[in-house]
């Protein structure tokens, strides 16, 4: 019978993860140190972004609307419901890359406290 030279204590498993979770919160923190606060051209480049993630989708409505209603004429306006789609479909999408923004700027912000 042979015994283990260092015996298991409850809580190691534990104390590991909680060793490691401090290690990556202190990596993070180096990470966010190092990399300084996002200058002007960040700030635009989103702006850009979310514009563009808003405007794609609803010129693509606005234009598969006006191929329907070409071919497909009838008493309902397609480009008007396409577009409103489309602008719906464009503001999730911004909504989903500015809350995900947030989200990590929250994340570093706890990792510097």
């Amino acid at each position: 019978m042979s015994q283990d030279p260092k015996p298991k204590r409850p809580g190691s498993a534990r104390a590991q993860t909680l060793a490691e979770q401090v290690g990556a919160r202190a990596a993070r923190k180096l990470k966010a140190r190092r990399g300084g606060p996002p200058g002007v051209w960040f700030g635009l480049g989103m702006m850009g972004l979310i514009g563009w993630s808003v405007a794609v989708p609803t010129l693509l409505g606005a234009a598969l609307g006006l191929w329907l209603d070409q071919r497909y004429p009838g008493g309902r306006s397609w480009t008007l419901a396409l577009l409103v789609a489309g602008l719906t479909l464009g503001c999730l999408n911004a909504w989903h890359w500015v809350s995900q923004e947030d989200r990590a700027m929250r994340d570093e912000e706890d990792g510097d406290a």
